[in-house]
């Protein structure tokens, strides 16, 4: 299989540096004139679908973040970082307080379908909640293979050779396309979306 349309999922979180602070009323941490940024195993995920690019592995690449109008600044970030196209499924502020790992996979999932995707790559989790179930979820509802915590990824022929961080070390699996993975926090080091580019993709 040659040219992979690989979908990344990309969410926008509050920014890792930020010092986090909870409302008054213990209903949530407040966001409102707080820094946010791309979550940080998704920009690893991103990382990982623009070097699949560069080495003629995919043929092109789609991310897509759920959420309010500001998610836009987040596509922003994955397309200059060389993600050829953004997919923005609006969802109002009041809704995605609400909004559940499951209710993103099945997102993911029809998306996937709709593209004719062949690799969805997201980060293992959110670090804002911590959930861990996208990726799972979504390889369930498309019933296709998945691998997790992915800390080197491979081509060969039409499968996938994967090495995945478990707790007692490495596991070295095979994965057949079309498939599912979540990106550790090894599989590699990002890199910087210039604010050229970032300019650039301001549209």
């Amino acid at each position: 299989m040659s040219g992979l349309r690989v979908l990344v999922g990309c969410k926008r979180v509050i920014d890792y540096a930020v010092k986090i602070r909870v409302k008054t009323d213990k209903t949530g941490v407040v966001t409102e004139g707080v820094k946010h940024s791309l979550n940080p195993f998704d920009e690893i995920a991103v990382e990982e679908a623009v070097r699949l690019k560069e080495k003629k592995i995919a043929s092109e690449l789609i991310a897509v973040s759920c959420g309010p109008a500001p998610c836009q600044e987040t596509l922003r970030t994955a397309l200059a970082m060389g993600i050829d196209k953004a997919i923005h499924v609006e969802v109002d502020a009041k809704q995605y307080e609400t909004l559940q790992p499951i209710h993103v996979s099945k997102i993911l999932a029809k998306l996937a379908e709709k593209e004719k995707i062949d690799l969805v790559i997201v980060g293992k989790q959110a670090i804002d909640d911590d959930s861990n179930q996208t990726a799972q979820m979504t390889a369930g509802f498309l019933n296709w293979p998945q691998a997790t915590f992915v800390s080197k990824l491979e081509k060969a022929d039409n499968d996938l050779k994967i090495t995945r961080e478990i707790d007692g070390g490495l596991e070295h699996i095979k994965v057949k396309l079309p498939a599912v993975l979540s990106s550790d926090l090894r599989l590699n080091e990002p890199r910087y979306a210039t604010l050229p580019n970032i300019m650039v993709n301001n549209y």
